[in-house]
């Protein structure tokens, strides 16, 4: 076993260069790539200073050129990036004036919290609920449960998301939670126990959101999957063997069970990085889901590319987990 995750952790390397250098290629050969996005940054720049339309001479172009690399091939100048890369420098943002590095740091606990929060919510809510509509199948709990789960489901994130800040945040409704932002203005003044009810008030909605984008398909997915170890004969002959029916279901049935679930538990680490960018833009969140949609939409390669490295890596080794998952749930699993 030891020697396949080694395996699958020596193949991240090349898998990673194979993801970026696709991207580097693609942000390179588009309309509007690291050339042109820099000309209109000085272009900007000029004309916020109040100066005329800034001419940029050919000379100029050609520097530009030199300093991005651009004046090489392709594949040399991903090798320059990569080679950057390997010293830990990610580089600098065009958009941001800032090292991408400093900018990941900066955005990535917002995104943690809400992430982690919304993350393992979803496991502890969704798994037992599944479970239960499972054992309840066709009574009126799994029909009204299921009824409020396609409700949701059926809802876009951010109409969600608009409706919760309406019923609960607006003062039309209610006034329980807090409009928008990580925390309150006075946060720094609160007391330590002040600003841990400050944050989980300021949480609250924004996690929600987060729990439903994935909360009916893996409920669903919990519920099939015990469903079918129920029907299989293992369950029937333990059960005729003396087993109560719950103990044929809790100590056999429901371990099998839980390994589609597995499959998906790694690949969802990337939301954690990544968030949600409607959920970011209705309660205002400072995270990393909005400093991607601007690093894509102003086409700030560096910050683009630090993004999608560490995205694409927390993304492969998600999938590692995935196999451990398998290992910890059903130690007959062999990886020859």
């Amino acid at each position: 076993m030891w020697k396949y995750f080694l395996k699958r952790l020596l193949l991240i390397i090349p898998t990673l260069i194979g993801i970026t250098f696709v991207v580097f290629l693609i942000s390179h050969l588009a309309p509007g790539g690291p050339l042109d996005s820099e000309i209109a940054k000085i272009k900007g720049a000029a004309n916020q200073t109040g100066a005329s339309t800034k001419q940029i001479s050919q000379e100029e172009i050609e520097l530009i050129k030199k300093r991005l690399h651009l004046d090489k091939p392709i594949p040399i100048a991903y090798l320059y990036w990569l080679k950057q890369i390997l010293t830990f420098d990610l580089g600098e943002s065009r958009l941001h004036s800032r090292k991408v590095t400093e900018l990941i740091y900066e955005k990535l606990p917002v995104s943690l919290i809400f992430g982690l929060s919304g993350f393992f919510l979803t496991y502890f809510i969704c798994i037992p609920l599944g479970i239960r509509k499972a054992l309840k199948d066709g009574s009126l709990f799994d029909f009204l449960s299921s009824f409020f789960i396609f409700f949701t489901y059926s809802l876009p994130v951010f109409a969600f998301a608009m409706l919760l800040l309406y019923l609960f945040a607006s003062g039309e409704v209610f006034s329980i939670f807090p409009l928008g932002h990580e925390v309150s203005d006075y946060y720094e003044d609160l007391s330590t126990w002040g600003k841990f009810v400050d944050r989980m008030n300021h949480m609250f909605l924004p996690v929600l959101c987060y729990v439903i984008g994935s909360f009916a398909i893996l409920t669903l997915l919990m519920k099939n999957s015990l469903l079918d170890q129920i029907a299989k004969e293992y369950v029937r002959t333990a059960v005729s063997k003396g087993l109560s029916f719950s103990d044929a279901i809790y100590r056999h049935a429901l371990r099998n069970s839980l390994i589609p679930i597995a499959t998906g538990f790694g690949s969802n680490l990337t939301l954690i990085f990544s968030g949600s960018l409607f959920i970011e833009l209705v309660f205002n969140i400072d995270g990393m889901g909005l400093l991607s949609f601007e690093a894509v939409r102003e086409r700030d390669t560096d910050l683009m590319m630090g993004l999608l490295l560490a995205q694409s890596l927390l993304g492969l080794l998600g999938k590692i987990i995935s196999d451990l998952c398998y290992v910890a749930i059903d130690p007959r699993i062999e990886f020859e």
